[in-house]
C-alpha cells in the first residue's frame, strides 16, 4: 500500500485541528448568558458571528482537499485523529485566552491561512 500524499494530508490534519479547536472555543459562548462581557457588545457580536461564518466557509477547502487529493482512509483517519486530540490541546490553554475574543481571532486566522494553503494545493 502506497503512502498518501503527505503535504496534502498534513494541511488537512492541521486545518481540521484548528477548526476543531475553534469549534470548542466558540461552543463556550453559547447560550448568550455564558458569553464573556467583551462578546456581548456590538463589536463582540461581530467578532463572534463573523469568525463563525468564516470558519464554516473554511470547511469547504478542507472537504475539497480531502475529496480530490487524498484516499478516503487517509482523510478519515487523519481528520478523525485531529478532532479527537483537539480537546486535549485546548484544555491546558488559559481560560482568559479560550473565553475571550483572542482565541476566536487566533484560530480563525490560522484556519484562514491553512485554508488558503489548501486552496493552493487543490489548484
Amino acid at each position: 500500500m502506497a503512502l498518501p500524499p503527505l503535504p496534502e494530508l498534513s494541511v488537512l490534519m492541521a486545518l481540521v485541528l484548528v477548526l476543531s479547536l475553534y469549534g470548542l472555543a466558540v461552543a463556550g459562548h453559547f447560550p448568550a448568558e455564558h458569553r464573556a462581557p467583551s462578546l456581548r457588545t456590538a463589536g463582540g457580536r461581530l467578532v463572534l458571528w463573523g469568525t463563525l461564518a468564516l470558519c464554516a466557509l473554511l470547511l469547504l477547502p478542507a472537504l475539497a482537499l480531502a475529496w480530490q487529493r487524498l484516499p478516503l482512509y487517509a482523510a478519515v483517519i487523519g481528520a478523525g485523529a485531529m478532532a479527537l486530540i483537539a480537546p486535549l490541546l485546548l484544555q491546558p490553554m488559559p481560560d482568559s485566552f479560550v473565553d475571550g475574543r483572542l482565541s476566536l481571532l487566533t484560530f480563525t486566522g490560522l484556519a484562514l491561512a491553512l485554508g488558503l494553503l489548501a486552496g493552493c494545493l487543490i489548484a
